[in-house]
C-alpha cells in the first residue's frame, strides 16, 4: 500500500504537466512576484479597492474578454457603487456617451463621434453592460488635439484655450515628474524621433493627468472605479497612478497589466512588479486590430 501511495506522489507532477498541456490554456494570472492566482481570488481582492486600473493590450482578444468578465464579477460584489471609465473615450465625447447610456441608440452614437475601430467588438460590450445595469460609464481621456498642441509647442500653448475647453482637461498647469521611468523612456523616444523629448513626454502626461482627474471626480462622488486603459498608462504604479495620488492622496488602488508569452507555466522575470496582477496571454491569441 505504501509503495502505491509513493508511486502516486511521484506521478502527480507528471499528471499535472500532462493535463496542463492537454488543456491548452489561453491565459494565466500571476501576482507581482510571479505567484499563480485564480481569477476569483483576484476579483475578490480587487473588490475591496477604491480604484482598479485594468492595463490592457489594445489588440488582445483575451484581455477584452477578461475585462468584461471582471466587470461582471465586480458588479456582483460591489453593485451599483461600481463606476466604469475608459481611455478609449475622450472628454469631448462624454455627452454622446451619456446619451447612449440613456437611449441605447447605437447608430446615433456611432454617427455622433469618432470611435476606436475595435469599439464594436471590444468596448461596446462594456458600455452595454453599464447601460443594462444602470452603472456610470465616463469618458476619461484628454481630446487628442490638446496633447498634440503640447507635443508641437509645449504646455504653454494651452494658455490660449477658452474656459469651456479647459473643462475638458485636468486643472492647468498640470504637474509633471520627469524622474518617473515611464516618462524617462518617452523623453528618450522623443529625442530619437528628432523631436522635443520633454514635450513628447508631457503630451502623454496630460493624458494620464486628465484620466486621473476624471477618475478622482468619480471617487469623490463615492464610486468604486474600474478603469480601462493601455497598460503603459498604469504599469509600475506610475503615470495615472502618480496623478491620482496628486489629486486624491491615499487612494486605495491596484493595477492589472496584460502581457504575452509563449510559455504560460510561469511568469517571466522581466514582468515582475509590472502591476499588482499580471495576466499572461498566449502569444498566439488572435489580435483584434490590424
Amino acid at each position: 500500500m505504501k509503495i502505491r501511495i509513493i508511486g502516486l506522489f511521484i506521478l502527480l507532477p507528471v499528471l499535472v504537466v500532462t493535463l496542463y498541456a492537454q488543456d491548452l490554456p489561453a491565459y494565466r494570472i500571476f501576482s507581482s512576484s510571479g505567484k499563480a492566482i485564480s481569477f476569483e481570488k483576484m476579483a475578490k481582492d480587487l473588490s475591496d479597492e477604491e480604484l482598479v486600473l485594468f492595463g490592457e493590450l489594445h489588440d488582445n482578444a483575451i484581455a477584452h474578454w477578461l475585462q468584461l468578465e471582471l466587470t461582471k464579477r465586480l458588479f456582483q460584489l460591489n453593485g451599483t457603487k461600481l463606476a466604469l471609465g475608459a481611455e478609449m473615450f475622450e472628454t469631448h465625447q462624454n455627452k454622446y456617451l451619456q446619451q447612449y447610456l440613456v437611449d441605447g441608440n447605437d447608430k446615433a452614437f456611432r454617427d455622433s463621434t469618432k470611435l476606436w475601430s475595435n469599439y464594436g467588438t471590444d468596448y461596446k460590450p462594456l458600455v452595454d453592460f453599464a447601460r443594462t445595469n444602470t452603472l456610470a460609464f465616463f469618458a476619461s481621456n484628454v481630446p487628442r488635439k490638446y496633447a498634440s498642441m503640447i507635443f508641437k509647442k509645449g504646455p504653454a500653448s494651452l494658455d490660449s484655450i477658452s474656459a469651456d475647453e479647459r473643462l475638458l482637461l485636468c486643472p492647468l498647469p498640470f504637474p509633471f515628474d520627469s524622474t518617473l521611468t515611464q516618462y524617462q523612456e518617452l523623453i528618450k523616444m522623443g529625442m530619437e524621433m528628432h523631436a522635443s523629448g520633454i514635450n513628447f513626454a508631457k503630451a502623454q502626461a496630460i493624458k494620464d493627468a486628465t484620466m486621473a482627474w476624471n477618475i478622482t471626480l468619480q471617487l469623490h462622488a463615492g464610486k468604486t472605479v474600474l478603469h480601462y486603459n493601455g497598460s503603459y498608462h498604469s504599469d509600475y504604479h506610475q503615470s495615472i497612478c502618480w496623478y491620482v495620488e496628486q489629486y486624491r492622496k491615499g487612494t486605495r488602488l491596484k493595477t492589472i497589466s496584460v502581457v504575452t508569452q509563449a510559455d504560460l507555466k510561469k511568469l517571466s522575470p522581466e514582468f515582475f512588479d509590472k502591476a499588482d496582477y499580471i495576466i499572461v496571454v498566449d502569444e498566439d491569441v488572435t489580435r483584434t486590430l490590424e
